[in-house]
C-alpha cells in the first residue's frame, strides 16, 4: 500500500462498541468498563424508543481523560439521531460525571471517542423510556407530559429543571398544547412553574384546565416544571417549549446597532423562536443590512423555507405586514420599514443546525 495517514477503525477489532438500542430501558458503558478503555476508540450508541416517548439518560460511573475542553477523550449527548451541533446538550470528560438528562423526543445519540494517548476507566450509563422529568441543560428544546399526545398515567410527578447550560440568560416557556384535568383550584392534577432549581423557588404559576398557560419568562437562568396527576381522571396532558431569552429574545432602541443569531458563528440550536424588534422614535425608519446569513435550505418538496427561516415584519408584531422571509445561503439586499419599527423573527425546527446570521441595521429619516 502506499504512504499516507490510515483513520483508525471505528472499532478495534473484538471490541463491542456503539448501536441501536431499542428496548424500553438498558444499559450500556465504555469498552472493556470496568477495565480500561481501548485507545483510538469512536462508538455511537442511538437510543431509540416508542415515538411520543422521551428518554432519561444517567451515569453511575464516569472517568475520562480529562482535558480544559475536552479535545482527547470526550463523550457527548445529543437530542436526536443527527450528530447536529444544533442537537449537542454537552461534551464531558475528566471525573464530573454528567448530569441526568432527558430527550427532547423520542431519539437520543450518545457518541464516545478516546485517542491515542492516556486512557482511564470509561463510563456506565442506564437509560429508560417514558420516564418524566430531568436535567435540561440545552439553549432550546421541547417538554412533554409522559405518552403525550396520549393520556398521561395517573400518580405522575415529573420535575423538569432547565438551567445550568452556559446560557446565563432567563427562560422563556411557551406551551403548545394544554389539557390537565381541572377542577378545585387546580389541587388534583396541575402543572407548577418555579423561578429557580428547586420548589423552594418563587412561583411563577399554577395550571391545570384546558386554557393553555400564559408566554412565562424566568427571572434567573433555572426554571422548575413541576407535573402531579391524582389517582383519577386523566388528559391528553401539555407540549411546551422553552429557549434561552438572553440571547433569543431583544428589544433594540438605539439609532444603530447589530445582532446576531444564538451562538454565532457556531451552529444555532433547534427548536427557537426568536424575536429581535428594534423600535426607533417616531419619524424613523428602520435599515437592515445582512453581514452573513446560513440558513437550513428550502425544501425540495415545496421550494420554500418550510424548515429553519428568518422573516422580517414591518412594525412590532408578527401580525404586521411581511418585508421578507428567507432561508438557506443568500445574500440579501437590505430591508427598510415604513415605519419606526422592525421585527425580525428566526424560527428552527427540529434538526439540522446552520451558522445562523449576523445582521446591522441603522435608522435614518
Amino acid at each position: 500500500p502506499g504512504k499516507g495517514t490510515s483513520h483508525p477503525p471505528l472499532c478495534p477489532p473484538g471490541i463491542k462498541c456503539g448501536g441501536v438500542l431499542s428496548a424500553p430501558s438498558g444499559n450500556f458503558s465504555s469498552p472493556n468498563f470496568p477495565g480500561r478503555y481501548p485507545y483510538e476508540t469512536e462508538c455511537m450508541w442511538l437510543i431509540v424508543v416508542a415515538e411520543g416517548s422521551s428518554v432519561l439518560l444517567s451515569f453511575s460511573h464516569f472517568e475520562l481523560e480529562y482535558h480544559a475542553t475536552c479535545a482527547y477523550d470526550y463523550l457527548q449527548v445529543y437530542n436526536g439521531a443527527a450528530r447536529d451541533r444544533g442537537n449537542l446538550l454537552g461534551t464531558f470528560c475528566g471525573h464530573s460525571p454528567p448530569p441526568p438528562f432527558s430527550s427532547a423526543w423520542h431519539v437520543m445519540a450518545v457518541v464516545f471517542r478516546s485517542d491515542r494517548h492516556v486512557a482511564k476507566h470509561g463510563f456506565a450509563a442506564a437509560y429508560q423510556k417514558d420516564a418524566c422529568g430531568g436535567q435540561l441543560t440545552g439553549l432550546s428544546g421541547e417538554i412533554t407530559s409522559p405518552r403525550y399526545p396520549e393520556s398521561y398515567p395517573n400518580d405522575a410527578e415529573c420535575r423538569w429543571s432547565i438551567g445550568g447550560g452556559g446560557g446565563g440568560g432567563p427562560l422563556t416557556l411557551v406551551f403548545a398544547d394544554f389539557q390537565v384535568e381541572g377542577g378545585q383550584g387546580c389541587s388534583f392534577d396541575y402543572v407548577a412553574l418555579f423561578d429557580g432549581p428547586t420548589t423552594s423557588a418563587p412561583r411563577l404559576g399554577h395550571y391545570c384546565g384546558s386554557v393553555r398557560p400564559p408566554r412565562t419568562i424566568s427571572a434567573t437562568p433555572h426554571l422548575l416544571i413541576l407535573f402531579k396527576s391524582d389517582f383519577n381522571i386523566v388528559g391528553r396532558g401539555f407540549k411546551a417549549h422553552f429557549y434561552s431569552a438572553g440571547e433569543c429574545q431583544e428589544v433594540f432602541t438605539a439609532i444603530k446597532g447589530n445582532f446576531s443569531s444564538p451562538q454565532y458563528p457556531n451552529f444555532y440550536p433547534n427548536n427557537l423562536k426568536c424575536q429581535w424588534s428594534i423600535q426607533l422614535p417616531p419619524g424613523y425608519r428602520v435599515k437592515v443590512f445582512f453581514l452573513d446569513m446560513e440558513l437550513e435550505g428550502r425544501s425540495s418538496l415545496t421550494g420554500s423555507c418550510d424548515y429553519d427561516h428568518l422573516a422580517a415584519f414591518d412594525g412590532g408584531t408578527e401580525n404586521m405586514s411581511l418585508l421578507g422571509r428567507w432561508c438557506g445561503r443568500e445574500s440579501l439586499a437590505p430591508v427598510t420599514s415604513r415605519s419606526n419599527q422592525l421585527l425580525l423573527v428566526l424560527h428552527t425546527d427540529r434538526n439540522t443546525a446552520k451558522r445562523g446570521f449576523s445582521v446591522a441595521y441603522v435608522g435614518g429619516k
